[in-house]
């Protein structure tokens, strides 16, 4: 029985998946991978959500800082946990939700420590902290990846944007749909380390609103490139 996306077009897009990995690796070398932690990995990619590293880094050493430890961060209230999240903006919210993902931890585990969620099935541990108010594919994927190692493909909004430049992904395809398609497409072995590649590409050269396209490792297969060079479509 065949896959429902096909073979041929799984094994095209590895392929092109792993020459994509490949390239970025040679000119910027292995990257570091931010592993930690699985309550603080969920914790700071929670409050990267519409924002930058920068900021996400400050409302998380001042919630280090007014917190000892998750029980007291767990036992403050919404307003004294949302003004150290300022930085991060939408801090109300992010403090709802933080505080609720350390009531469901502690209901789930019997203590504030998540270790126990890297111990359970992939597909189990992902059901289970997409049920969680505020963990959407990328957090939870984040979770798995850097916190319990698992080799799966988080998708940002970098790595999106970069995939439906280069004609991987279609332009209208959302965050949910990305991750379904390239879960399957992205070769495990190299699932973590394309991630944090892609990432710092985007950030850096291929840029929402002003991408460097003198700079671009992909000028063949950029859509985007292309467009601006006025080369579509010959």
């Amino acid at each position: 029985m065949s896959s429902p996306l096909g073979f041929d077009i799984i094994f095209s897009m590895r392929d092109k998946l792993r020459k994509i990995y490949e390239t970025l690796l040679m000119h910027h070398g292995s990257p570091s991978l931010p592993e930690g932690d699985p309550l603080e990995v969920l914790v700071k990619t929670v409050l990267s959500q519409n924002t930058n590293d920068r900021n996400r880094d400050l409302a998380f050493e001042r919630l280090k800082r007014f917190f000892p430890n998750w029980e007291a961060l767990l036992e403050a209230s919404e307003e004294e946990i949302s003004e150290c999240l300022r930085p991060a903006g939408l801090n109300r919210q992010k403090a709802r939700w933080i505080k609720g993902m350390l009531e469901r931890i502690k209901d789930k585990f019997g203590r504030l420590d998540l270790s126990g969620l890297c111990e359970m099935g992939k597909e189990e541990a992902l059901e289970w902290l997409l049920g969680i108010k505020g963990i959407g594919m990328k957090t939870a994927h984040c979770v798995l990846a850097f916190g319990c190692g698992h080799d799966v493909f988080p998708v940002d909004t970098h790595i999106l944007r970069i995939c439906k430049r280069l004609g991987l992904l279609p332009p209208k395809v959302d965050l949910q749909k990305a991750h379904e398609v390239l879960s399957q497409w992205v070769p495990r072995e190299i699932a973590r380390e394309l991630h944090v590649l892609l990432i710092r590409y985007g950030q850096k050269v291929c840029k929402a609103r002003t991408p460097l396209c003198s700079d671009c490792l992909f000028p063949e297969e950029c859509l985007y490139h292309r467009r601006a060079d006025g080369r579509e479509g010959n």
